[in-house]
Order: C-alpha cells, then structure tokens, then sequence
C-alpha cells in the first residue's frame, strides 16, 4: 500500500511528478498574400518560364514572399513550402549543394513542398569542378578527389536528385570558379574531358556548365556541348560577357538557364553589405532586364523551358527582380 503522504515513484526510484508542459512549437512559415498585380502577372506568363533565386532563406524577405519575421535557420528548414506559394517564384536555385552533397531526406522534403510545376536547379557539388591543380577552398576539406568524376557526380548529385525530384529538378549546374592561367593554357584538353564526363552522366536530365573565364567560350565548346547534349549556363556576371555575347547555341535542346548574380562593376562582398538585407532594389539594371526577357522570349518561342534564378546581388532583392522580369516579358 502507497502512502498518500509519500511521494509516488518510477520503477527505478525516482520521484513522479507531473509532465512539464512542452514548449509550444513555433508555427510553419506562413507565404504573405500575394499581391494582385502579381497574381495577374503569373496568369499570363508561359508555363515554360520558371523565374527564381538563389536560395530562399533571407530574412528580410519580410513582406515580400514571408508573412513575418523568421530566423534565416528556420527559413532554411521549413520556409521552401511558403517561398513556393508565391505565384511568381516557380523555381529556385539550390547553392548548398555546391558546398556539399544534399542527402535524399532533405530532398524528400523540397520535393513534398513544392508543386509538380516546380523547377530545381542543383548546383553540383564544387569537387566535381575544382581541378587537382587548382586551391581547394576550406569548405571542401575532407572531400574526394573528384574532378569531372562521372560516377561521383552520378551517386552523390545526380541519382538522389532525380530520383527523389523527378520532373521538379529542372537543371544540374556544373560550376567552374575561376581557373586561373596554368589551367586555362590546357583549354582545349579540359573541352575534352568536359564532354567526355557529360557524355557519361545519365541521360534523362538536363545539364548546364556555368564558367567564370570567357576564354572557356567560343564555337568548339557549343560544338561540344551540343554532341554530349548539355547547354551552356549563362551568368550575368562582371566576370563575364554581356548574357547575348556569350555565344549560347539557340537551337539547343536543352533548357535555356540564365543566372542573374551581380550587379556590373561590384564585388561580391561589396554588394552583400550595399544590399542586406535585401528588401529593396538598390541598383536597378535595366539593361540586363531586358537581356534576359529577349533570351527568353526567343527560347519560349523555340519551345523551350526557360529557368531564370537571380541573385540578392544582382539589383538587390531577388524577389523585386523577378517581379521586375514578369512585368517585363509581360509588356512587350
């Protein structure tokens, strides 16, 4: 018989006591009501065009795809589902992936977040295009030797993805950082083992190769692009040619992919801090506005998909921009 003036306890002697009341878990992120104009907007825009950015985890997104204040943590895990319910974003670039491979529960995830509709472009991991000569930056300490390493690329980026992602991963972007003279005088031997590695990757996906060094450009390398059935990225980046000099093949099957990145004569960091937290536009360009929807347009017209991600740093704040772009195609 239990004393009532005793305390109760556990079979292993400890004191009972009621259960502590769990902290009340915060709510989801909430998507901010769409505006009007943006929804007639995204009424009229060809199901082809897919207009994004790069990630989708800023905080001072308040108000223009967030309904209130989140920590950018919680933004990364579960604010996807909300960015996706906003009627002109339909796709998003996925950076981490470039740091290190996604694991296919994170996949799982985006995928039950976003419509069928929806298009990934996955950013390959940056082993993939970091020579054996070349600095190996801190985030891929510990990681393989992979260089254009086909069957690395196959069961660490691209077997997941499409399996888990299916028809919402639009693109596999392949990134080459700035390669440097000692590299860029074996040009035509890297073009080789370029179309060799796409040549072997698997065929039902779409693949793109993104550059920092307009000496990688010109006809041999659309001519190799176009025999191993990949296209080229094109970057709007100080680094580069104007997006219309770059030399992308308009018959291409493949998916035209545009990236947005950086306003003209800035420096990565230099914008970051003249744009945070990037709730306005700071430095509007029109001029590779309309770039971009001419591109488009063209390749809409060829019966292509268009993807289009811009960066914070490009005029800075993303989701204005790609407001900026749908007002646009929509006017001429």
């Amino acid at each position: 018989m239990v004393r009532a003036d005793l305390p109760q306890t556990d079979l292993f002697g400890a004191p009972l006591t009621e259960a502590t009341p769990r902290k009340p878990r915060r709510p989801a992120v909430a998507a901010v009501a769409p505006a009007d104009a943006d929804v007639a907007l995204a009424a009229v825009l060809p199901r082809e065009l897919h207009l994004g950015t790069s990630t989708w985890s800023f905080a001072g997104w308040q108000g223009l795809v967030y309904d209130g204040a989140y920590e950018e943590s919680k933004l990364a895990r579960e604010g996807l589902a909300a960015y996706a319910r906003h009627p002109l974003l339909r796709a998003v670039g996925v950076d981490r992936s470039f740091y290190a491979p996604v694991g296919v529960t994170t996949l799982e995830r985006w995928r039950a977040a976003v419509p069928e509709s929806f298009r990934f472009l996955m950013k390959a991991h940056a082993a993939l295009t970091t020579p054996r000569t070349a600095h190996r930056p801190e985030f891929l300490r510990g990681a393989p030797e992979a260089f254009l390493d086909a069957d690395y690329a196959t069961q660490t980026v691209i077997d997941p993805a499409r399996r888990v992602l299916g028809e919402r991963l639009g693109v596999v972007l392949f990134q080459f950082s700035p390669l440097g003279e000692r590299v860029l005088r074996h040009r035509e031997l890297l073009l080789e083992r370029l179309g060799a590695f796409l040549r072997a990757l698997p065929r039902d996906v779409h693949y793109a190769v993104e550059w920092r060094d307009a000496a990688m450009l010109g006809p041999d390398y659309q001519q190799m692009l176009a025999a191993a059935g990949a296209v080229h990225g094109l970057c709007a980046h100080p680094r580069m040619p104007a997006l219309d000099a770059q030399g992308a093949d308009p018959e291409a099957q493949g998916p035209l992919v545009i990236r947005w990145l950086l306003a003209p004569g800035r420096q990565y960091e230099e914008a970051k801090a003249a744009y945070a937290p990037f709730d306005r536009l700071v430095d509007p360009d029109l001029v590779n506005r309309s770039r971009i929807v001419s591109l488009g347009q063209q390749a809409v017209g060829r019966g292509r998909t268009v993807i289009v991600i811009v960066n914070n740093k490009a005029e800075g704040s993303a989701p204005l921009s790609v407001a900026q772009l749908a007002r646009q195609w929509c006017a001429k």
